[in-house]
């Protein structure tokens, strides 16, 4: 016997091949629910999804919709249906903790969030827990993921260290030292070999480096995530590259500044003086450049906030380079100037939090920046998708797209607080019922279980 029959003859034994009737992916239908219309910000009463497997199979008002035979019914009257939820900035392995990413990840899930774009880390890690994700071993959302490029003096950071420990911070595909002798091509390759779907340009690289790193990793079919500004680089030389996200609303507010710092460390605050009278029109001019470019704006109002409030309980210590004001007067002219905004917090809510940070994020952008739930839930949804380059498989709720979805009890298109009544999460097809949530022990926060 050849060595494929005898395998063949062993998965068969071990019951691994199983017949075609055995391995048909299950229907499940979801009847009675209104459904929110991301795109149009509508919602549609008494509706019906029917699910195969992963994936949405049809989408229709639940009196027009029979269940095949051998489905299964959910009822969820009374419930709103959405997209699953994407938190476009985090960092689950800055430094490699697995109990403490796993923690943040059920809490994510459990929470309505499917999708995550993590912002660099330590992709070793950071690789393992989106295929444990991915397959069902763990609960959590997808994870999407960045190799991040710098200039060489940024690799002092610690946190850089922390990452590539056993090797050498700047010299590893996740975390590249880049100057004008970078071979770009090898480098945009290596990070690609990652498993990322994007590079994140991250600090001290001038205008024309973020530009070739920009054009390379396009050329070879990566999209490219930004600080809004890079030190040197400014944010309208980081736009100019072609960015497809810039993050960190209040880092376009040092456009406006007398001198462009040169370096990421120790650079001066901004000049929040100039934003007194209202609109800056340097700013706008940049906002008008996001809007036309396509390009998507990480607002993370989250992280603002969380400074704000350990500057309060800790005066003495360095002032955050940008007031929450400030940064929630800009995320509201960046909305009114009809910019695309995702929901990305960059952090974590406490141990104590039953909800993942995400949920803070949608009531900042509602409460502070004045964005209306509608357009605060497409950011959250369909912008998240579009951010991580994955609108045609998730976003919105519509066949052919994974069954990526959120049942509240209240309705979001009044309040993002809606969010806090979660029921019910389907992240490919798979159900997470709230009630069967665990909450975050203090041991995983420290990584201790």
């Amino acid at each position: 016997m050849t060595m494929g029959r005898r395998l063949t003859a062993g998965l068969v034994a071990l019951g691994v091949m199983a017949s075609p009737a055995l391995a048909a992916d299950p229907e499940v239908l979801y009847r009675g629910a209104t459904l929110i219309d991301v795109t149009a910000g509508k919602a549609l009463p008494d509706m019906a999804i029917l699910t195969r497997g992963e994936v949405i199979e049809t989408v229709a008002p639940a009196n027009e919709l029979t269940p095949p035979p051998g489905a299964r019914v959910v009822d969820v009257g009374g419930l709103y249906a959405t997209p699953g939820l994407v938190n476009s900035h985090e960092h689950l392995a800055t430094p490699p903790n697995r109990p403490f990413a796993e923690a943040m990840m059920r809490r994510d899930l459990y929470g309505g969030v499917t999708t995550v774009r993590d912002m660099a880390d330590d992709l070793r890690a950071l690789a393992d827990l989106a295929r444990a994700s991915r397959v069902g071993e763990i609960p959590g959302p997808d994870i999407y993921y960045a190799a991040l490029m710098a200039g060489p003096e940024f690799f002092d950071d610690p946190r850089t260290h922390a990452v590539t420990q056993g090797a050498v911070a700047g010299q590893t595909p996740w975390m590249q030292a880049v100057t004008e002798a970078t071979d770009m091509p090898l480098a945009i390759a290596r990070a690609q070999g990652t498993g990322a779907t994007a590079i994140k340009i991250y600090a001290d690289l001038p205008g024309d480096l973020v530009a070739r790193i920009t054009a390379e990793a396009h050329r070879q079919g990566m999209l490219v995530w930004a600080h809004a500004a890079v030190f040197p680089a400014s944010p309208a030389e980081v736009l100019d590259a072609g960015v497809d996200s810039v993050s960190h609303v209040c880092m376009l507010a040092y456009q406006a500044s007398d001198a462009m710092p040169r370096a990421y460390h120790n650079r001066a605050a901004v000049e929040e003086a100039r934003f007194q009278a209202g609109d800056n029109p340097v700013v706008q001019r940049l906002f008008d450049e996001i809007r036309g470019r396509g390009a998507i704006l990480d607002a993370t109002l989250w992280v603002y906030d969380e400074m704000a409030t350990e500057h309060a309980a800790h005066p003495d210590g360095p002032a955050p380079y940008c007031s929450a004001a400030l940064a929630e007067r800009l995320a509201n002219q960046a909305w009114r100037s009809g910019d695309l905004i995702v929901t990305g917090t960059d952090g974590f809510s406490s141990q104590a939090d039953p909800w993942p940070a995400l949920d803070d994020e949608l009531v900042l952008l509602q409460d502070k920046a004045g964005m209306k739930p509608a357009d605060v839930l497409r950011a959250a949804t369909l912008t998240g998708a579009m951010v991580v380059g994955r609108q045609k498989e998730i976003g919105t709720i519509e066949p052919g797209k994974l069954a990526d979805l959120v049942f509240v009890r209240q309705d979001p298109l009044k309040d993002m607080r809606a969010f806090h009544s979660v029921v019910l999460t389907v992240k490919r097809g798979k159900e997470f019922w709230r009630r069967e949530f665990r909450p975050v022990t203090a041991q995983e926060m420290t990584g201790e279980e």
